[in-house]
């Protein structure tokens, strides 16, 4: 079994804790990535990445409002926090 897998079982298995953990993490990560981006200024390319950080973000945490699968919130939670790291270091560099 792959480390993912474990992990989307573990989120499955404690579903109610870990949403409300997933939200916190996945909102701070995506303000973050928000700052960083409008350090570099305010142009075009720089809300199109706070576009795809909210919306990223915002489908996560709707995800878990409307109740969807565990597995649906997980796969979220992790593109939100795979896409707002990458923001934030390619921001940072």
């Amino acid at each position: 079994m792959t480390l993912y897998a474990k992990l989307n079982e573990e989120f499955s298995h404690n579903f109610l804790g870990y949403s409300a953990i997933a939200m916190i993490v996945s909102t701070c990560l995506g303000g973050i990535a928000i700052m960083t981006s409008l350090m570099h200024g305010h142009g075009a390319l720089q809300m199109f990445l706070v576009f795809i950080s909210v919306a990223i973000c915002s489908a996560h945490n709707a995800s878990i409002l409307t109740v969807q699968k565990p597995s649906v919130v997980f796969h979220l939670f992790t593109a939100s926090v795979l896409i707002n790291t990458l923001l934030i270091i390619g921001n940072s560099i």
